[in-house]
């Protein structure tokens, strides 16, 4: 198995581009920032490159052809507090002493009208400066929703500042119908929700902070939404040791109770994140083959899935100094990427003075999933993600998806 990587300089925005090599079960992949290639006998070298032959017809294919950045991406906590106690979550300070679903957070901080200006007037420079006129903005938390009035004040006022998209990564269980239509009139277009296997381990993984499980509420919550509001629902499925054993169960249910026309399924391991988590489910090939089976289940069932993707260059974290993007939490702080949203160890900056000296900001100006530890290391991950992705491809291929 290969992976390989290509340096390229856009002179407007430079940035690490990636290309991916992976093996499919007859053939090679050809994974680019423009798409998706089945290689050809003769297109790879006898180590796995490819020869230049076939990076000139992809080139030309546009296979390796980057999307120009035209919008600035926001990401907004609106609150730090939230209403469930995961255990590995990266925002506890602990685990719950009692073994319970009460783990320590980080600090309480919530969205008020002030902030909001000042983070829209803090965007607005940093778009003027990259020549940007346009706005994103992702509702984040804790959980978003325990600030609804923060998250409707917010994407009102963004309106003003050129705001062309908005999204949410909530856990749903506040989610109601009338909130529903308020924030898709307001240009909110998806929301993420996760779920912890199916429905007996979710309810006692993703469990409130003052108990009981929230399976039914999330399930009853998206299906009620989708009465009165177009959104596209992301369905994050966690994998751990705890509940890999039902996540076929899952799709199942998940198929039953919802559109599965309207939501997209992302199944992913979950990393070692929280303080005092571990999740022991190795990167092996019953790892694998359970991967290929739940996209394979899923799709067949009618969700979507994401085609899988080079190595990205997230565009607010892997920038120098947040040039094309932010991530400011509710107090008005500025943190490099939403992993260490919320920590004053990690900060970077405030909305109201901008970014520190990068002098000051070494070591804290990390990329996404910089903190994720997996019991195999990264060049297993590397390798799990190539099978599972090669045989993503095999299948879609074969059934004429892609």
């Amino acid at each position: 198995m290969k992976s390989t990587s290509l340096a390229a300089v856009s002179a407007a925005q430079p940035q690490e581009i990636s290309q991916r090599v992976i093996p499919g079960e007859d053939a090679w992949w050809f994974i680019g920032p423009g798409g998706v290639a089945r290689l050809k006998p003769g297109h790879l070298t006898t180590d796995g490159s490819l020869r230049p032959s076939a990076e000139r017809h992809l080139r030309e294919a546009g296979l390796f052809r980057t999307q120009v950045l035209r919008t600035y991406a926001l990401t907004v906590l609106t609150s730090t507090d939230c209403n469930l106690g995961c255990g590995y979550c990266f925002q506890n300070t602990a685990q719950d002493p009692a073994g319970g679903t009460r783990p320590s957070r980080i600090a309480h901080a919530r969205l008020t009208e002030e902030t909001i200006d000042e983070i829209l007037q803090f965007a607005s420079r940093r778009m003027e400066a990259a020549g940007l006129t346009r706005l994103s903005v992702l509702l984040f938390g804790g959980e978003p929703l325990l600030n609804p009035r923060g998250c409707v004040a917010l994407l009102a006022k963004a309106a003003e500042y050129g705001l062309t998209s908005a999204g949410m990564i909530s856990n749903a269980t506040l989610l109601t119908p009338r909130l529903a239509s308020q924030l898709a009139g307001l240009g909110m277009r998806w929301v993420q929700v996760t779920f912890d296997g199916d429905q007996t381990d979710h309810d006692q993984i993703r469990a409130r902070r003052a108990g009981g499980g929230t399976f039914d509420m999330i399930t009853r919550n998206i299906t009620r939404a989708d009465q009165v509001a177009t959104f596209a629902w992301k369905l994050r499925v966690n994998v751990s040791h705890h509940n890999h054993a039902g996540i076929d169960a899952l799709i199942e249910r998940l198929a039953d109770r919802l559109d599965p026309a309207r939501c997209a399924i992302h199944f992913a391991r979950v990393g070692d994140i929280g303080i005092g988590y571990r999740n022991d489910l190795p990167h092996g090939s019953e790892l694998t083959a359970s991967f290929a089976r739940w996209h394979r289940n899923a799709l067949d069932r009618g969700f979507s899935v994401a085609l899988p993707r080079v190595a990205n260059s997230c565009q607010t974290c892997t920038v120098p100094a947040g040039r094309y993007g932010a991530v400011a939490g509710a107090d008005g702080t500025l943190s490099s990427c939403w992993d260490t949203a919320g920590r004053p160890e990690w900060q970077v900056g405030t909305v109201r003075e901008g970014y520190l000296p990068p002098q000051e900001t070494s070591g804290r100006w990390v990329s996404c999933d910089w903190r994720f530890h997996y019991q195999n290391g990264r060049s297993a991950l590397t390798s799990f993600q190539d099978s599972v992705d090669g045989a993503l491809l095999d299948y879609l291929s074969a059934t004429g998806r892609l």
